[in-house]
């Protein structure tokens, strides 16, 4: 019998078998896929050579985890590279707004009015920042917080609505580069908590940057599970599990799964029935002849690159793909160039190009000509880079991964209680009434995103009861 077994091979899923196998349990992996990476793959979509990110491309909530920081992840083979920006927002006029590793640069590139608002925001936070991100990221009940009063003071700024935080700003570029962050959780803007989500991807800018990984967002998933088989741990891949029964005998069942498929596979029935998930993605893959025709010369060099005109236009995107139930004209847009910084995803002189628009849940229309002429808008002659393009929406997005249901990529709604209290209002988020079955994917806290806390979290809950049984 063994000790664990892990239903999933993404990030969390592999995190959680590696923290069990560090801790001297035996731990085998199951994924359906033929592959491991879940969000966290690479791909040859388009053409011969070109080598895509799925999912996941840019990751700040990785290369600053404190579960991916305590393994030697770079034994195995991931080298996180940084482009000189980390992400830049630019405008029909040229211009820009910027997130860099300088909080100076920053809060320059906003303009005189609003330059000394934004220092007063991040500088009380950064130096602290390392604490800060293990006691956000390891709530709720996982560990006791190391410096609870900068927490505090953090959940004061950062638990309102992000529309209220923003009203610190006098001037469009800063109120649209933050519009921009909260948007990537896909959350409306006047949402509890979302001032905390936009503060987060700023921090983490500012720490460590939002480095790519080389040759791809694959090599993280590959990493994981190279150092999972020098402890012991097995791994199966092209293994889909229905239900319990299809997996050996075990100790602990550890699901890298929608809480949809963990009630169905664990027999829990409407266990999960409250849970919501949110909006989907239209997503395009680019082969380009070259890099893209930015007007902004700071987009030119910036690993992520934001796409709306101002914080207005943004939040009508949200809103029209979460609430309306339709696509945006005008969507907003996350898109990133890892040509920048590594050239060898692409033959010599061509890019990749990933970029995605926000739609309403299993939508199944076609977003590519809206999302091109948004593109148009900020790099002129775009399209004449276009060599080939893969597009994935909703339905296509929940059949690579089925953890994405309706093509939500955060796993689950990002908005309400279910921002804090994920997936359900309990102190122990990771267990479940079968006392062998437990929960470790985005649908955990911390939430979304390629950091593997939610599988380091839902580790430290197998292991407690291992140790008690």
């Amino acid at each position: 019998m063994l000790d664990a077994v892990v239903v999933g091979a993404g990030p969390n899923g592999l995190t959680a078998a590696v923290e069990l196998a560090r801790r001297g349990f035996s731990v085998a992996v199951f994924e359906a896929r033929d592959t491991v990476g879940g969000g966290a793959r690479t791909e040859e979509l388009t053409l011969p050579g070109f080598r895509h990110d799925p999912c996941s491309a840019a990751h700040p909530l990785g290369i600053n985890s404190p579960a991916f920081r305590a393994l030697p992840l770079e034994r195995y083979g991931l080298e996180w590279l940084h482009p000189r920006l980390p992400m830049a927002h630019p405008f029909t006029d040229g211009t820009a707004a910027v997130l860099s590793r300088s909080v100076a640069e920053t809060a320059a590139s906003f303009g005189p009015r609003d330059a000394g608002a934004y220092r007063r925001l991040v500088e009380p936070f950064l130096p602290k920042w390392d604490t800060l991100a293990r006691d956000f990221m390891s709530l709720p009940g996982t560990a006791l917080p190391r410096d609870p009063v900068t927490l505090a003071r953090f959940g004061l700024v950062g638990l309102p609505p992000s529309t209220w935080l923003t009203r610190r700003f006098r001037d469009e570029p800063a109120k649209t580069l933050f519009a921009g962050l909260v948007a990537h959780v896909m959350a409306p803007l006047t949402g509890l908590a979302t001032g905390a989500i936009g503060l987060v991807f700023a921090l983490a800018a500012h720490a460590r940057g939002w480095p790519v990984a080389r040759g791809g967002s694959q090599s993280i998933a590959d990493a994981l599970t190279a150092y999972l088989k020098d402890l012991g741990g097995l791994v199966h891949t092209d293994y889909e599990v229905k239900r319990l029964d299809d997996l050996p005998p075990a100790r602990a069942y550890v699901f890298d799964t929608s809480p949809t498929a963990l009630a169905r596979i664990a027999g829990l029935g409407n266990y999960y029935e409250g849970y919501r998930y949110g909006p989907g993605i239209f997503k395009v893959d680019y082969a380009l002849d070259g890099p893209v025709p930015w007007t902004s010369e700071e987009a030119r060099g910036a690993g992520t690159v934001q796409i709306g005109a101002d914080s207005a236009e943004i939040g009508t995107a949200l809103h029209e793909a979460s609430r309306a139930g339709r696509a945006p004209e005008r969507p907003f847009m996350i898109t990133v160039q890892p040509g920048v910084v590594d050239p060898g995803r692409a033959p010599e002189g061509k890019h990749v190009f990933w970029a995605y628009g926000h739609v309403p849940s299993g939508w199944t229309g076609d977003l590519t000509d809206a999302m091109e002429r948004q593109l148009e808008r900020f790099a002129p002659g775009f399209r004449d880079r276009v060599l080939a393009r893969a597009t994935a929406g909703p339905p296509e997005i929940a059949a690579r991964n089925h953890n994405y249901i309706g093509g939500d990529i955060a796993s689950g709604a990002v908005s309400g209680l279910q921002v804090l209290l994920r997936p359900k209002l309990t102190l122990s988020p990771y267990s479940t009434p079968h006392p062998a079955v437990f929960l470790c994917s985005s649908a955990t806290p911390p939430g979304p995103g390629v950091h593997g806390m939610s599988g380091h979290n839902a580790a430290k809950a197998v292991w407690r009861r291992l140790r008690q049984t």
